[in-house]
């Protein structure tokens, strides 16, 4: 069911808006027309929707100085846009608001073989960057299921990851400098181009602030050799509680794979006839561990690797004998979110973080909501850092199976926070998990976020609403939801 919020607007402060924009934009910059905005009313959460009061599409820098400037002295609520393939509502408009698309600022600014680094806008695809230093022998490591369309601009504002990030980290490990403007047109440089910065870290806070700190320019990531060899093991095992043990025991050997990913039955079995991966679609579980480096080093973790399967348990393991076997093992795991679309109308897609140890218990866990629920859910994770991503199966025309499908979402959170982990690993918090956020974090800390954001934006104007509940939002949320025979924030009044 499409949530669809009011559509009307002030035409009088529409049209200021749009007079302000215009005089900083060049024509064609600025959408107020419904049929010109109706592209940018969700992201990939595509059950939240609302029409922005005008888009603007700035082309560089002092363009996105101009149009920051225009609505802070107009008081406007900006929403910062990528190419809005991001799952969690960060990007769902505001309705009196401007939508900030960097989809423009689109140019690689130099690419250094000798540093090994590439300064990018915001709106250069994320493959691009590694498909631009291919033939210097490079490449950029991050690489999430949507990297062939997202941009680098909503990574940062996500702190994308992917599957090989286990061993080469998040976006956050993997860029050295960012150029932003505050929401006053300040242009501020965070980090360098050397080992370390002087002062706070203010870098690592801006990556991930869901665009609520300020517009990125300008990004100097790192890249890294290509190595010289990948292979993937493919290992089936009977029940997934075996499967979630294997990836603590491979961990426990001291070995880090390139990448350790886990698919459940139900993911197999909805992505094998999509992609032909040669996937074991009776396996209750399917890990697939990657190995790359110098070849010497890939023939022995491979070895290693396959001895901790078999003793961990696994009932077939199958080795890529070739760069196409590789790939083709890979394309069934980043395509699973598109071939859900085989087997149910829409799906929902979570994103909670846990300890590896806690893996077996949690897919259980879910094994559980999805009787209590009566809704199928498709696992599909990052096993190698605990990274879940269930697959909520259900029919947005069905009202009663949307809102089961939200229960269940926030059930599967609360699961994670309660073992240990996190409501996010890699989507962010947007709106989709603004409630969760009362779950997972105390009055006190909340205040700390908020003053981090009156720091960067006194007048709270950029992306507001999202990431960060209200402490009213979370005394209503906590009313609804009754933990441990306590109420979160006691003290508010409930509405």
């Amino acid at each position: 069911m499409n949530i669809q919020q009011n559509l009307t607007s002030d035409t009088t402060r529409q049209r200021e808006v749009v007079d302000a924009l215009n005089a900083v934009l060049p024509k064609g910059a600025v959408l107020f027309n419904e049929e010109d905005t109706r592209p940018y009313e969700c992201d990939g959460l595509s059950a939240y929707r609302q029409l922005p009061m005008v888009v603007a599409l700035p082309e560089n820098e002092e363009q996105v100085v101009g149009v920051l400037k225009a609505c802070h002295r107009l008081k406007v609520p900006i929403v910062p846009r990528g190419a809005g393939t991001g799952l969690s509502g960060g990007a769902l408009p505001i309705a009196e608001g401007v939508v900030l698309s960097t989809a423009r600022l689109n140019r690689i600014l130099k690419m250094d073989s000798y540093a090994r680094t590439a300064v990018v806008q915001p709106g250069v695809r994320n493959i691009s960057i590694s498909e631009a230093a291919a033939p210097h022998g490079l490449y950029y490591a991050p690489d999430p299921s949507s990297q062939i369309a997202c941009t680098i601009g909503g990574n940062v504002a996500e702190n994308s990851g992917g599957v090989h990030c286990l061993k080469y980290g998040l976006t956050v490990h993997n860029v050295m400098r960012i150029r932003m403007v505050t929401i006053s047109g300040e242009v501020v440089e965070l980090g360098n181009e050397a080992l370390d910065a002087a002062g706070f870290d203010l870098l690592a806070v801006f990556i991930g602030s869901e665009g609520m700190l300020g517009i990125v320019t300008e990004v100097t990531v790192r890249l890294i050799p290509k190595p010289q060899q990948a292979r993937v093991i493919m290992a089936s095992f009977n029940d997934v509680v075996t499967g979630g043990n294997a990836v603590a025991d491979i961990i426990a050997a001291g070995i880090i794979p390139a990448g350790l990913e886990m698919m459940d039955r139900t993911s197999s079995r909805m992505v094998e006839p999509f992609v032909h991966a040669g996937y074991d679609i009776d396996a209750a579980a399917l890990l697939l561990c990657e190995s790359d480096g110098n070849i010497e080093e890939v023939e022995d973790e491979i070895l290693r690797m396959e001895a901790v399967l078999q003793h961990s348990g696994a009932t077939a393991i199958t080795v890529s004998q070739n760069e196409a076997e590789r790939l083709k093992f890979w394309s069934g795991r980043k395509n699973a979110f598109p071939a859900a679309g085989r087997i149910s109308p829409d799906y929902y897609c979570m994103d909670g973080t846990i300890p590896r140890k806690e893996l077996g218990r949690v897919l259980l866990g879910i094994e559980e909501m999805e009787k209590k629920y009566g809704l199928r859910c498709a696992n599909v994770f990052h096993a190698g850092d605990g990274n879940l991503h269930p697959l909520i199966l259900f029919d947005a025309n069905n009202a009663d199976e949307f809102h089961r499908a939200e229960l269940f979402g926030e059930e599967i959170l609360e699961l994670c926070v309660e073992v240990g982990g996190t409501i996010t690993g890699e989507h962010g918090v947007g709106l989709e998990k603004i409630n969760s956020m009362c779950v997972q974090f105390s009055r006190e800390e909340l205040d700390a976020f908020f003053a981090v954001k009156r720091a960067f934006d006194p007048p709270q104007l950029l992306n507001p609403t999202k990431a960060i509940p209200t402490l009213h939002r979370c005394a209503e949320h906590g009313k609804m939801h009754v933990r441990k025979g306590e109420l979160k924030f006691s003290d508010l009044p409930r509405f």
